[in-house]
């Protein structure tokens, strides 16, 4: 018990910081003038997570959980200390980075090593736990952010990981054992794929930066959008072609994909993450922007979504232990969650509370139970040998799909704002038509909480259409997550755990080589 408890605590940390920062944000911003920083700080974290999970989960085959593990911890340690130092927005967004690198080791090793303590059976009760922590961290993540912001400073929304992550570390080091296999350092690091991990790095970097400059930072068309579209593209193509053909031990096993049910799984997965993320990061703009409250009671407002999302996580792992059944939970899942993100098209645009809880309650109640029942199904599909592999690829996807989200809501909030202008500069003047416009729109929602009369009626309203256009998108990817998991199946669960073996033997003989 003492060593799921110190994973949690580890992974509660990692989730904690995609969420703390969404009430700390605009103060973030104004403090530092900047007009990127809305997005960025939040973005910078899940890119640099999404990019590098791959990775790690293959080291982690190569030497072992726990001293990867623990590694991943002190690298985000070190990020959360830069982070609470910065003193200007671009080192606040390194630091960022250098968080996501290590948060998101801590989050797939998390779930690696509860696979290897664990039968495929008991897992849904482990996995509907972890569930539970990242929608606790979801709900405390803005409230304390709020606190933080309004009654101390928002360092310490970096601050507070120093003394908890540190003590899971000294935790972590004595409690949980797992299978060590004393690779040599040279052994191992012959191993690692690099041309796979420079290429999936370099891949989604470029990407996801073109996804951000879209029409923002600059036009659509210009040679910098297309570029790093294109060559992110071309990146990840190069990828698919490496690990196929030539590395010899693959960040990601290409035979992970050749299931339909797996593709189903990711798939689905995928969607959910994208779906998931817009309440937790964008709802606080609307409580903020719309409503006009502070950021300490927009972690309140957001309550109803993130505890009903944490009882059917819970809930789910128990039906899936009892069961052995994911397959009726991960639809009906995407379907409530459907239903709940198209409500969200109508939030009001006054303090109704009824609308406003309702409305997350359900989409919570969607969102909740595929957490990790997606993940079941794809390690019900794969060989034990493969469950690191598929697990790395799960929590790539997922992260992938969290830091795309990100990005795509900011771009089209952004978008939208700025074919407003003319509304906003006939109405409001240049001023506070510029503020509102384009890159510095979503960073301003403290200027507009402090309009009044009409000049906040029309600033405000411009939010609410902008809100509603991004909550299409996500109605849509919600969707197509319910469409892509009627395709995923059911599969026995075995209730027998057999120890699994890390580390380069191990990799041969999966390999062949």
């Amino acid at each position: 018990m003492l060593i799921v408890l110190s994973l949690c605590a580890a992974l509660f940390l990692a989730a904690l910081d995609v969420t703390i920062v969404t009430t700390a944000i605009p103060t973030i911003a104004e403090e530092f003038n900047s007009n990127v920083g809305y997005v960025w700080v939040g973005s910078a974290y899940l890119l640099a997570n999404a990019a590098f999970v791959p990775t790690w989960g293959k080291i982690s085959d190569i030497w072992g959980r726990k001293p990867v593990l623990l590694s991943a911890a002190g690298v985000f340690w070190v990020g959360s200390l830069i982070c609470g130092l910065a003193t200007s927005m671009g080192m606040l967004i390194g630091a960022r980075a250098i968080q996501g690198i290590g948060g998101g080791g801590i989050i797939v090793l998390v779930n690696i090593c509860i696979s290897d303590l664990f039968s495929m059976r008991q897992r849904g009760v482990y996995f509907g736990v972890l569930g539970v922590v990242w929608a606790v961290a979801a709900a405390v993540g803005p409230v304390v952010g709020g606190v933080f912001t309004s009654k101390v400073t928002w360092r310490w929304c970096f601050y507070i990981n120093l003394p908890i992550s540190g003590v899971g570390i000294v935790v972590l080091f004595f409690v949980l054992k797992l299978h060590n296999p004393r690779t040599p350092a040279l052994e191992g690091l012959r191993a690692i794929d690099w041309a796979g991990t420079a290429a999936i790095i370099g891949g989604t970097l470029m990407f996801l930066l073109g996804l951000e400059f879209g029409g923002v930072s600059y036009p659509w068309r210009s040679p910098t959008v297309i570029c790093l579209l294109v060559f992110g593209a071309l990146t990840a193509g190069l990828f698919v072609v490496n690990e196929c053909r030539y590395a010899r031990y693959p960040v990601i096993p290409m035979h992970l994909f050749r299931s339909r049910a797996n593709v189903a799984a990711f798939a689905a997965s995928f969607c959910h993450a994208f779906s998931f993320i817009s309440g937790s990061y964008w709802l606080p703009l609307y409580f903020q922007g719309v409503l006009g409250v502070s950021s300490l009671m927009s972690g309140v407002y957001l309550l109803p979504y993130v505890l009903s999302l944490s009882l059917m996580s819970a809930a789910a792992g128990v039906l899936i232990r009892k069961t052995g059944n994911y397959f009726y939970l991960i639809v009906g899942g995407m379907l409530v969650a459907t239903v709940g993100f198209g409500l969200f098209y109508d939030l009001p645009a006054d303090r109704r509370l009824a609308k406003i809880v309702l409305y997350q309650i359900v989409a919570g109640l969607g969102i909740g139970p595929n957490f990790q029942a997606p993940l079941i199904a794809v390690q019900a599909s794969v060989g034990p040998r493969d469950i690191a592999a598929a697990t790395s690829a799960f929590g790539f996807v997922r992260q992938m799909g969290t830091s795309i989200s990100v990005v795509v809501g900011g771009v089209v909030f952004n978008n939208e704002m700025q074919k407003q202008r003319p509304r906003l500069l006939a109405e409001l003047g240049p001023g506070l038509a510029d503020m509102l416009s384009g890159s510095s729109a979503a960073s301003s929602v403290g200027v507009v909480a402090r309009l009044q009369g009409d000049e906040g009626r029309v600033a405000r309203g411009a939010y609410l259409t902008s809100l509603r256009t991004m909550y299409i998108v996500y109605v849509a990817f919600a969707a197509l997550g319910l469409v892509m998991s009627l395709f995923i199946g059911q599969k026995q669960l075995s209730k027998k755990h057999t120890e699994h073996k890390t580390g380069l033997k191990t990799l041969r003989s999966r390999t062949g080589r």
